[in-house]
C-alpha cells in the first residue's frame, strides 16, 4: 500500500500497481490532471448493506442523495480521467418498499444531463446462475449494468483486440471471382447495377468500380465479408432521411453503398454472460465482481502503457485485471482490510502475469 501524498510519485515510476487506503474524495485530489487512461469501478449499492471502512456512502437516506454523492466523485474522476479515456461504471439496482428504485439509469443520466458525460454502451452483466430469490411476487434479479461513459466523441479504443476472431475460408469461381465464406461473389451485383435504370450511367461505373474494389480487399483479407445496398434493387438497412442517416444520403447521392465485415471478426455484444466471483467473496466482502467483467473494458479502451484507475477498489479486482492484461493498476478504498485481501491477490499473481515493467 502506498500514502495518499505517495500518487504522484507512484504514478512516475515504473511500479506495477498501487492500494492507497482512504476517501476516495480525498485521495482523487492527490491525482495530477489527466493522469489515468481508464477507469473501471462498482461503487456500493444503496441501501443494501454497511460497507467496512470509513466511507458511508450507500447508507444515505434517499437515493438522490446516493446519486447526488457519487456525481460529486465522479466529477473529480473528469478530472483525473485523460481527454480520451473511458469510465465503465458498473452499478446494481436495489428495491425499496418494494419498488425498484432504478439507481443504475438515475445514475447515468444525472452524469450526462449535470456532467456532460457521452453514453457509449449500457452493457447486461447477465451474472448466469444468481442467487435464489426471497420474493414470490417477482421475477428473480440475475443482472447488472455496466456503463462505458467518454468525455470526448474521439477517444481511445482498440477494437481489434476485442474483436471476436475466427478462421475464413475464401473460394474461387472458374471466372476467378473470389467467393465469401457467405456466398458473395460480385456476380449478382454486376447484374443488378447493369440492368438498373434508377442508376445514371456515371453512378453505374462507379459502383462497377467500387465493387471491384471491395472483392479486391475481400481477397487481400482486408475485410472478411461485405454486403452491397444498390438504388431499388436491395431491401435498404436504414431510416428514408437523409438528416437523419448517412447510408440514406450515401444512397441518394451515389446511389449504392456497402456493409463491411472486419476481417478480425464481430465485435462482442453488449450482453455479458459473466458468473461472479466466488473465490475472494467472504463475510467481510460479499459484492465482489469478477475479474472477467473487466477484461474487455481494460484490452479495448486502456493503452498498452497504460493506467488503470479503481476509485472503489475493494478487493483488488480490477488492480488484478489490469496486471494480468499488462497494464498498471491502481486503486483506492476506504477499508483497510479489504485492500490487505487485495494486496495479497496482487503479491500472489502480479509476478506471474506482469512481468514487463
Amino acid at each position: 500500500m502506498i500514502e495518499p501524498g505517495e500518487v504522484s510519485d507512484w504514478m512516475e515510476s515504473n511500479s506495477a500497481n498501487a492500494l492507497v487506503h482512504g476517501d476516495n474524495r480525498d485521495v482523487l485530489q492527490e491525482f495530477p490532471d489527466s493522469s489515468v487512461d481508464c477507469i473501471m469501478t462498482s461503487p456500493p449499492y444503496w441501501g443494501v448493506r454497511e460497507y467496512a471502512g470509513e466511507s458511508t456512502l450507500g447508507n444515505e437516506k434517499t437515493v438522490q442523495e446516493f446519486v447526488d454523492n457519487l456525481l460529486s466523485i465522479f466529477g473529480e474522476l473528469q478530472r483525473v480521467l485523460k481527454p480520451g479515456g473511458s469510465f465503465w461504471l458498473n452499478i446494481g439496482d436495489t428495491y425499496q418498499d418494494k419498488d425498484l428504485t432504478g439507481v443504475p439509469w438515475r445514475t447515468a443520466l444525472a452524469m450526462k444531463d449535470r456532467q456532460d458525460w457521452i453514453l457509449r454502451n449500457d452493457v447486461v452483466w447477465n451474472k448466469v446462475k444468481g442467487n435464489p430469490s426471497a420474493a414470490s411476487d417477482r421475477l428473480r434479479v440475475m443482472h447488472e449494468y455496466v456503463f462505458h461513459f467518454v468525455q470526448q466523441k474521439s477517444y481511445f479504443y482498440d477494437d481489434d483486440a476485442i474483436r471476436e476472431q475466427e478462421d475464413f475460408k475464401l473460394t474461387w469461381k472458374e471466372n476467378g471471382d473470389v467467393v465469401s465464406p457467405t456466398g458473395v461473389s460480385g456476380a449478382r451485383y454486376r447484374r443488378q447495377i447493369e440492368g438498373n435504370d434508377a442508376l445514371t450511367e456515371n453512378e453505374k461505373q462507379n459502383a462497377l468500380d467500387a465493387l471491384e474494389d471491395h472483392l479486391g480487399r475481400m481477397e487481400n483479407r482486408e475485410i472478411k465479408d461485405f454486403r452491397m445496398v444498390i438504388r431499388d434493387e436491395q431491401r435498404t438497412t436504414h431510416g428514408d432521411s437523409e438528416d437523419l442517416s448517412g447510408r440514406a444520403r450515401e444512397l441518394a447521392e451515389n446511389g449504392f453503398y456497402f456493409l463491411r465485415y472486419n476481417a478480425n471478426g464481430p465485435m462482442p455484444e453488449n450482453i455479458w454472460d459473466i458468473v461472479p466471483e466466488d473465490e475472494h467473496r467472504d463475510d467481510t466482502h460479499c459484492a465482489v465482481y469478477p475479474v472477467d467483467l473487466c477484461e474487455l473494458p481494460i484490452k479495448a479502451t486502456c493503452p498498452e502503457d497504460g493506467i488503470v484507475l479503481d476509485p472503489f477498489a475493494g478487493t483488488g479486482t480490477t488492480v488484478v485485471a489490469a496486471n494480468k492484461h499488462q497494464r498498471r493498476g491502481i486503486g483506492i478504498d476506504a477499508s483497510k482490510e479489504y485492500l490487505e485481501t487485495a494486496e495479497s491477490r496482487l503479491d500472489s499473481g502480479v509476478q506471474m502475469t506482469f512481468d514487463t515493467i
